[in-house]
């Protein structure tokens, strides 16, 4: 499944920067005054590291995904959250998504999961965890969009099912977030048309222009 090619282009084959300008770009976008961390600190997380073709995550605990979706831009705009959304950051890493315990990680083979458009995340899941896969998280999903935001196509964006809101039951909740392409519609408001939108989509449901990304592994630093 993983792999295949869709419209002649997939995700997965369009190599990251390294990790020196990926740092470089994080600084540019203003995340040391988001997490409070002096420039030098993300320059040197990634200093002595030796990777190809990584992402480099900056933690849900270093900074959250509501304070990171606004630095993703597409077509001079940047992004946002839903406004029904207000407990994103609540959201945290499903059973069998272990997230490193450093302020930043990388995670390598990344896919956006194309082949799984108009799946369910109730059926994309099992099928990425058996292929030995690991879903993307909500931040993760974002974090990719930051370095390479061309990875948000009109018809082909995606999921981030690794984040899913517990409930105080203990119950997931039906909500499974994901990240595409504003219509300028509703409540997302004309200004936003085209813009990159943090949303939700009920875990049951299927969409014809969401995908479900995922990654090989993921590392601490």
């Amino acid at each position: 499944m993983f792999g295949r090619t869709l419209g002649g282009m997939h995700a997965a084959t369009l190599a990251l920067p390294d990790l020196t300008t990926q740092a470089r770009r994080l600084v540019e976008l203003g995340l040391g005054r988001l997490a409070g961390l002096p420039d030098s600190a993300i320059h040197d997380a990634v200093a002595s590291v030796e990777v190809d073709d990584a992402l480099l995550v900056p933690g849900p605990a270093l900074v959250t995904p509501s304070a990171l979706a606004p630095l993703v831009n597409r077509a001079d705009k940047p992004g946002f959250v839903v406004v029904d959304m207000t407990d994103l950051d609540q959201f945290g890493p499903i059973p069998g998504v272990d997230l490193p315990d450093t302020p930043f990680y990388l995670i390598s083979g990344l896919d956006r999961g194309d082949e799984m458009a108009n799946w369910s995340p109730d059926e994309a899941l099992p099928a990425i965890t058996g292929a030995g896969r690991t879903p993307l998280t909500v931040s993760e999903g974002i974090a990719w969009l930051l370095q390479q935001p061309d990875r948000l196509e009109p018809n082909h964006c995606f999921m981030t099912i690794g984040s899913r809101l517990r409930k105080p039951n203990g119950r997931l909740d039906s909500r499974t977030p994901a990240i595409w392409i504003s219509g300028g519609t509703g409540r997302d408001g004309r200004e936003r048309k085209g813009a990159p939108k943090v949303g939700w989509c009920w875990a049951g449901n299927r969409h014809t222009w969401l995908g479900f990304a995922s990654a090989a592994q993921r590392r601490s630093l």
